[in-house]
């Protein structure tokens, strides 16, 4: 549904009272007309979405924030599929999300060496069809977690050579990577790509399939990209990360209580209780005793990333660019950059050694009370290093930032919203796009949802962002970009609530004689559609939503107060 609106200069004696009716009419009839046409937010089809520099681009040359969700089924007895269904994507829409991290999965995918599991192929397919009906872009994620389907999710047991060494579990589901000589040994022999039962390499099968994927999705619009693994873990080499924290960590002690650490078992043994773990962390909260703690693996980490993982990089990129030359290829970073190491990842080249320049950096960003009962409670310090270096790792290899995974709160406590804000505002500095982990059916209504990642942002631009703002406590939005006037197709902000977007508050600069209002069926959110001037210029909007006072804000002025 698509409404008009035309503005007029109304006179300085106006009534705020005849504005605030003549608005509250607007904003019913917008809400109350609907039509059963095509719901997009232009009238322009959907093409590829490419990127310049470190921007994302549609097919107009306007630059696009992505913002949306994980979407991933890991359960091997329902086939990898049926946790959701169309109305999820419906709601996704209505959240305001523009884009579905789909994670797939290799044990389904590739159940017995080079054959492909059509069925499952086929419930992607569906997926991807209901994200499509829905204005919402899909890339997809080949997930792991574990490395395998025998520890976790991923890998088919064909592919999970371990030599016969035992796994180990700890406290926390992610302590297998660090304690687990049968995780760190089935990644090491994909990073050295032993043969499988067949005779060809694991690693070589993986790209083989992504080259399968590539070459199925080639002329698929609603596809953006491939993220090529989740989260990829260096192996038996992470047993030199831990006895160099531990260094690290004992001279801090130092520092704080002027007394002698415990000895490296008794610190080992702080880490693995939960409970322990969590005074640790309060110590190392502080910016720069955590950089000096996790600065100390920089080295060891570095030579993954600019070793075997950037490699496995450019040989996927290398695969899939025999089949597929429109589709962005994400890239993440190695497991332990998630919590603030710097990035040592390489850009990827194309046959002639020049960057390939449609490669994105999907960078995961998590502070380690993830997983715990801290999680509510992160330290800011430390979640302000761990974006400002994934912001710094964009600059340096000149690609776009989407945050793929972020959050993870597991549950509906209000407690989440000022943390999930916090971290929303630094996506927001940066110009960061997202992906938040995970969707799950109880996340209807919870707070963090409806007041944090149902923001207003700019979907499309008409030109290049300088930076946009949503103050969760006031309600206020800005937004400021450079207007191209070779752009033609019109600027796009989502609103999460028509009904409680203030006219009076309402500026755009230079004035627009008209915008649309397009209402998302099935609920109170819509898109501000701001038309081009045809020129270049420097181009604002803002506006406020009224917000009333409830518990979630006051949250999010106490965590501000602390």
């Amino acid at each position: 549904m698509l409404i008009t609106l035309t503005f007029a200069r109304v006179k300085p004696n106006a009534s705020k009272m005849n504005m605030k009716l003549i608005w509250g009419m607007v904003m019913l009839l917008t809400l109350m007309l609907f039509s059963a046409c095509d719901q997009q937010t232009d009238n322009v089809a959907k093409e590829f979405v490419s990127v310049k520099g470190q921007r994302f681009i549609d097919s107009q040359g306007r630059q696009l924030i992505l913002h949306g969700i994980n979407v991933v089924n890991k359960d091997p007895e329902t086939g990898y599929l049926g946790h959701v269904g169309p109305g999820d994507f419906a709601k996704f829409k209505s959240w305001g999300f523009n884009v579905i991290r789909l994670g797939i999965i290799w044990d389904g995918l590739e159940p017995e060496p080079g054959e492909y599991n059509e069925e499952y192929l086929k419930g992607i397919d569906e997926m991807i069809q209901w994200a499509a009906d829905h204005d919402l872009y899909v890339f997809l994620d080949m997930h792991q977690d574990l490395y395998s389907v025998k520890f976790s999710d991923g890998a088919p047991e064909w592919a999970t050579i371990t030599d016969g060494q035992p796994h180990q579990t700890g406290e926390i589901w992610s302590d297998a990577y660090l304690i687990s000589p049968a995780v760190q040994t089935a990644f090491d022999n994909f990073w050295k790509n032993t043969p499988a039962p067949d005779s060809i390499g694991i690693q070589d099968h993986y790209i083989n399939l992504w080259k399968h994927i590539a070459k199925r999705y080639a002329d698929n619009m609603t596809v953006i990209g491939f993220d090529i693994m989740n989260e990829p873990f260096m192996g038996s080499e992470a047993n030199k990360v831990m006895p160099l924290l531990i260094q690290a960590f004992a001279k801090v002690l130092v520092e704080k209580t002027g007394q002698a650490p415990p000895p490296g078992e008794e610190l080992m043994m702080m880490w693995s209780i939960p409970e322990e773990r969590l005074k640790v962390l309060e110590m190392i909260s502080e910016k720069e005793v955590y950089k000096s703690v996790i600065d100390g693996i920089y080295e060891v980490n570095a030579a993954f990333e600019k070793g075997p993982l950037t490699a496995f990089f450019q040989k996927a990129r290398d695969a899939i660019r025999e089949v597929d030359e429109n589709h962005i290829i994400f890239i993440e970073h190695s497991y332990f950059t998630n919590m603030g190491v710097k990035g040592a990842l390489q850009s990827l080249v194309d046959e002639n050694g020049n960057q390939d320049l449609l490669v994105a950096y999907a960078a995961h960003g998590y502070d380690l009370v993830v997983d715990t009962e801290g999680i509510a409670n992160p330290s800011m310090d430390r979640t302000e290093l761990i974006f400002e270096r994934i912001a710094e790792s964009g600059r340096r290899m000149n690609m776009p930032v989407l945050i793929g995974e972020w959050g993870a709160f597991g549950g509906v406590s209000p407690e989440y919203t000022p943390v999930a804000a916090y971290i929303m505002n630094l996506f927001n500095k940066f110009l960061f796009s997202d992906t938040y982990w995970a969707y799950g059916k109880h996340m209807e209504g919870a707070p963090y949802v409806t007041e944090v990642l149902a923001k207003p942002y700019p979907v499309k631009t008409s030109g290049m962002f300088e930076s946009y703002n949503y103050d969760f406590e006031s309600g206020q939005f800005e937004c400021q970009w450079l207007e191209s006037g070779s752009i033609k197709s019109p600027t796009v902000i989502y609103v999460p609530d028509l009904e409680r977007l203030s006219k009076e508050g309402l500026k755009i600069i230079p004035e627009a004689n008209k915008i649309d209002i397009l209402n998302i069926e099935g609920s109170t959110a819509g898109y501000l559609i701001i038309p081009s001037l045809g020129r270049d210029a420097n181009r604002s909007v803002s506006f406020t939503i009224e917000l009333g006072s409830n518990e979630e804000i006051s949250l999010v002025k106490q965590m501000r107060r602390n």
